[in-house]
């Protein structure tokens, strides 16, 4: 502990330093708050227009042969469905600084694989959650890097598209009747909390329910070309929007945790730049007074003075 006005200088420079950095990436962490949930919202009327698109295929296929022919058009959709594998993408962090961020997604991703009827095989999103998942046991097949900003996203999720429609690459692709199942952490309020969403086979009451829904005009559509291929572009943009909804969701929860964790410093170094003010003036004074107490003790110590005599 430092005794000495110097060494209290230097330690309060430092803590001013330091609450600066802290105060940027506060600022950076809410900027890219924005940014990723803007997103999100932006995504959605995309997202809607690819639900009514699947919707129009679903009612198509089931008019033509009924559920059973949409089923064998997709190859992913099944009334009683055993997986041969499941593979799970767990979204993390690439940096520090974000709090239980990593530890939440893969506790989460723990607790769900484990009720999996197979081995899981894992991919990571993010070097910290890779690490993560190492310490738990589960070692992943292939990381990913966590993209720095909405356009990166495009291409992450190109790549995982890649992985999922090439099976037979090194184990690295998903075959069709394998499990793909999505881990990350979703914004919730000021924090977050660990979801996760299976992206295929592709739910049986979910496909019900867009091949049942209504078209919101009169005019009702028609499926131009063939229509098992409309209807795999149409699945293909649902994996998009979801992976994309994933990630985005995934780093406004990061920037959220990395916020709270900036908070949390900023509060702690306010108090201890206190702290180190308060002792650096009771230093400070303790000095003072010593140099006064001296001046009036060397002051005694010569005795009266005597007046010179006129």
């Amino acid at each position: 502990m430092a005794n000495t006005t110097t060494a209290l200088r230097r330690q309060i420079g430092s803590a001013r330093d330091l609450k600066a950095v802290v105060r940027t990436m506060k600022a950076s962490a809410a900027s890219a708050i924005g940014q990723y949930e803007n997103s999100v919202a932006a995504l959605g009327d995309y997202a809607r227009t690819v639900e009514l698109g699947l919707s129009v295929c679903l009612r198509s296929a089931h008019a033509q042969g009924g559920l059973a022919l949409a089923q064998k058009q997709t190859h992913q959709i099944h009334q009683t469905y055993s997986p041969s594998a499941v593979h799970a993408i767990v979204f993390g962090s690439d940096q520090g600084l974000v709090g239980r961020f990593n530890e939440a997604v893969v506790e989460h991703a723990m607790a769900q694989l484990g009720q999996q009827p197979a081995k899981a095989q894992v991919w990571a999103v993010g070097e910290r959650v890779q690490a993560r998942l190492h310490d738990a046991g589960l070692s992943p097949a292939f990381t990913f890097p966590v993209p720095g900003s909405v356009e990166l996203i495009t291409r992450l999720v190109g790549h995982i598209l890649l992985k999922v429609q090439t099976p037979g690459q090194e184990n690295e692709g998903t075959a069709p009747g394998e499990t793909l199942v999505l881990f990350y952490n979703r914004p919730s309020g000021a924090s977050y909390e660990p979801v996760s969403q299976r992206l295929l086979p592709l739910d049986g009451h979910w496909q019900a329910g867009l091949a049942a829904q209504p078209w919101p005009t009169a005019q009702q559509p028609e499926v131009l070309g063939t229509s098992p291929q409309v209807l795999r572009a149409f699945v293909r943009e649902h994996l998009f929007v979801s992976l994309f909804r994933a990630s985005a969701e995934s780093l406004a929860s990061e920037n959220a945790s990395r916020l709270a964790a900036m908070q949390r410093a900023d509060r702690n170094i306010g108090e201890l730049l206190t702290e180190l003010g308060a002792r650096f003036h009771r230093i400070r004074q303790s000095g003072i007074d010593e140099e006064l107490f001296d001046v009036v003790a060397g002051f005694d110590a010569m005795g009266p003075t005597t007046p010179p005599s006129a």
